[in-house]
C-alpha cells in the first residue's frame, strides 16, 4: 500500500512537474532550430546574391536591413500561436511582408527571388485554405511572369516559379510541424496527471470490490460465531477458523489490487459464495451451466457476483439467495437474486450508475468494457434481481485497465 502511494505521489509530480519544463523538452527545441536554421539558410543564399551583385554599399545595406525584416515577420509568422492572432493582424503583417517581397525586386532583380517563397509559406500558415492555395499558387506565377519580363529565360522562370513554391512549402511544413510538436509536449502533463486518475480509479474500484465481499462475509461470520460460541464452540472454533482465512485473503488480495489486477474464477467464486451463505443459514440456489470462459469475462462475472453478494447483503435482509449462470448464442448470462429487499432502500440497492465510482456502477464501468450490460430489477415481493451479459468473445477498450 505504501509502495502504491509513492507511486501515486512521483506521478502527480511528475505530471505537475511537466507542465513547467517544456523549454527543456529537446523535441520542441529541436523543431524549432531546425525551423530557424532552414529560413536562416534561405535567408543566407539571398545575403550571398545581395554581395555578389555589385551593389554600392548604400544599396547592399538597405538589402540588408530588409532582409532582417523579412525574416522577422517570417519567424514571427512560423509561431504556433501566430494563427490564433486577430485576422487584421495577420492580414495586415502579410501586406507589409508582401510589400517587402515584391518592391526590392526593382532594385535587387532576382537576387531577391527566395523571399517570395517565405511569403508564400506565410500565406499558407495564416489565411483559410480557400483562400491560402490560390494566393500560393499566384504569388509563384507572379515571380514567374517577373522573370520572364525581366528577359530570362523561359527555363529560369520556371525554375524561379518553382523554387519559390518549393521553399513556400518547405516553410509551411516545418512551421506547422514544430507548432504540432510543441503542441504535443505541451498536451504531456494533461495526459500525465489522466493516467494518474485512471489508476487511482482502478485502484479503488478493485480495491472496492475484492474487499467489500470479504468483509461483509468477516462481519457475517463473526455474528455466527458470537451465536455459536455459548452452544457449540467446536462449531464456533471452525468458524473462527474460516473468518482466519478471509482475512488471510483481503490481505493478499490488497496486495495484488496494489500490483496489478487479479483473475477470479466464477465457478470457484460462487462455491465460495454459497459456502459463506450458508454458514450465516441463508439458502442458496445455485446453478453455472457453462464451460471455460476467457480470463477477462471469467474476472469480470465473478466481480459481479461478488459485489452482487456484498450489495444484498448490505442493503436486505436475505433468506433466500438464487445464482444462476448459463451460456447461449455466445453471450453468458449471470443472473443473482435474493429476498429481503427493503422498498425504502430499493433506490439504493438499484442504483447501477453511482458518481462515486463504487458498487454497481463499477460493475456497470467493467462489464461495458468488454461489450456487456448489467440490469436490475426490483418486484413487489421484495425480490431483486441482477442480471449481467457478457459476450463468450469481447471487444475490449483498449484502454489498460
Amino acid at each position: 500500500m505504501n509502495s502504491r502511494e509513492q507511486q501515486f505521489d512521483e506521478l502527480d509530480s511528475t505530471a505537475v512537474n511537466l507542465s513547467h519544463e517544456d523549454s527543456d523538452v529537446p523535441a520542441p527545441r529541436l523543431a524549432h532550430t531546425v525551423l530557424l536554421a532552414a529560413m536562416a539558410g534561405y535567408s543566407l543564399v539571398t545575403a550571398v546574391n545581395i554581395l555578389g551583385a555589385g551593389l554600392s554599399p548604400a544599396e547592399s545595406c538597405v538589402g540588408f536591413t530588409a532582409l532582417l525584416v523579412v525574416f522577422g515577420l517570417q519567424v514571427a509568422h512560423s509561431r504556433p500561436q501566430a494563427r490564433q492572432c486577430p485576422y487584421w493582424r495577420r492580414v495586415t503583417t502579410l501586406t507589409l511582408q508582401a510589400v517587402f517581397c515584391f518592391v526590392p525586386l526593382a532594385l535587387f532583380h532576382m537576387a531577391w527571388g527566395a523571399m517570395g517563397g517565405f511569403l508564400a509559406g506565410s500565406v499558407l500558415l495564416l489565411l483559410p485554405g480557400r483562400a491560402a492555395w490560390p494566393l500560393y499558387g499566384t504569388i509563384g506565377l507572379s515571380l514567374f511572369a517577373y522573370s520572364a519580363a525581366a528577359g530570362h529565360s523561359l527555363l529560369d522562370s520556371v525554375y524561379t516559379m518553382e523554387a519559390t513554391l518549393v521553399t513556400g512549402l518547405v516553410v509551411f511544413g516545418l512551421s506547422s510541424l514544430t507548432g504540432l510538436v510543441t503542441r504535443l509536449h505541451a498536451h504531456r502533463a494533461d495526459l500525465a496527471r489522466l493516467a494518474v486518475a485512471g489508476e487511482r480509479l482502478r485502484f479503488s474500484r478493485d480495491l472496492h470490490d475484492l474487499l467489500g465481499y470479504n468483509l461483509s462475509a468477516i462481519t457475517l461470520k463473526t455474528e455466527l460465531v458470537r451465536r455459536l460460541v455459548p452452544n457449540m464452540p467446536d462449531r464456533a472454533k471452525d468458524e473462527t477458523d474460516s473468518i482466519l482465512a478471509l482475512s488471510r485473503q483481503s490481505l493478499a488480495d490488497v496486495r495484488k489490487v496494489a500490483t496489478g489486477y487479479r483473475d477470479m474464477s466464477l465457478r470457484a467464486e460462487a462455491d465460495a459464495t454459497r459456502s459463506m451463505l450458508e454458514a450465516a443459514g441463508i439458502e442458496v440456489e445455485s446453478a453455472i451451466d457453462i464451460g471455460p470462459l476467457p480470463s477477462q469475462v471469467d474476472t469480470v462475472l465473478a466481480t459481479v457476483l461478488r459485489e452482487g453478494v456484498t450489495n444484498a447483503l448490505r442493503h436486505s435482509r436475505v433468506h433466500h439467495c438464487t445464482i444462476r449462470c448459463w451460456e447461449k448464442d455466445g453471450v453468458v448470462t449471470l443472473s443473482l437474486g435474493n429476498d429481503g429487499v427493503d422498498p425504502e432502500g430499493a433506490d439504493r440497492a438499484t442504483t447501477a450508475d453511482d458518481p462515486g465510482g463504487s458498487g454497481l456502477g463499477n460493475l456497470t464501468h467493467r462489464l461495458t468494457r468488454v461489450g456487456g450490460s448489467l440490469t436490475t430489477e426490483l418486484s413487489d415481493n421484495g425480490w431483486f434481481r441482477m442480471t449481467a451479459r457478457a459476450p463468450v468473445h469481447p471487444h475490449v477498450c483498449a484502454a489498460a485497465r
